[in-house]
């Protein structure tokens, strides 16, 4: 389909709690979600809200294969999740480096739950839910957070622990999304 531009913070559709979809498996839905994958892997980007291309739909997807902006991370499956329900499993809290291509350049550390179930529906309207750990975990509470209008550094505790990518992670540098 086609790469769109990704918004980048600042833009009031990124701060907006987004609309749920209430119709699946239509030729709108089919075309948003290409345009998403498609902006998505041009960008290196682990997942993808459908506000970062400006559409306010509670449409996101994720899936991390050898992704060089997190060389270190386990695998997460291509994943179609619209509107998602997340539930933490337990109090555990772990923090760690994220990045957004909405917020291009820059890493934060951000506490997540380390356990959560999700629940929501794929493209074709099926419902279905996973119970996730780790690296899955974060990508989906990131990306969820996007259709709530929060965006990664409003979830970072302490601002000396946000900064740009080629100052903290210089290994990275060249590796992460277009400014």
């Amino acid at each position: 389909m086609a790469v769109r531009p990704i918004m980048k913070m600042g833009e009031p559709v990124l701060f907006q709690k987004a609309r749920p979809v209430e119709r699946f498996d239509t030729p709108e839905l089919h075309a948003l979600l290409a345009d998403m994958k498609d902006s998505m892997i041009a960008a290196n980007g682990a997942g993808i809200a459908a506000p970062q291309i400006g559409v306010s739909l509670q449409v996101v997807i994720f899936e991390v294969r050898n992704n060089p902006r997190y060389p270190q991370a386990e695998p997460v499956p291509e994943t179609v999740l619209i509107n998602p329900v997340l539930e933490p499993l337990g109090d555990e809290m772990e923090e760690g480096w994220e990045g957004c291509l909405s917020v291009p350049g820059m890493r934060g550390l951000v506490p997540r739950h380390a356990k959560l179930r999700y629940r929501g529906f794929d493209q074709y309207g099926k419902r279905f839910e996973r119970v996730v750990d780790g690296f899955h975990a974060r990508v989906v509470q990131h990306e969820c957070d996007h259709l709530m209008g929060v965006l990664y550094p409003m979830r970072i505790r302490d601002l000396h622990d946000f900064g740009y990518t080629e100052v903290l992670f210089p290994e990275l540098a060249g590796k992460d999304e277009d400014d």
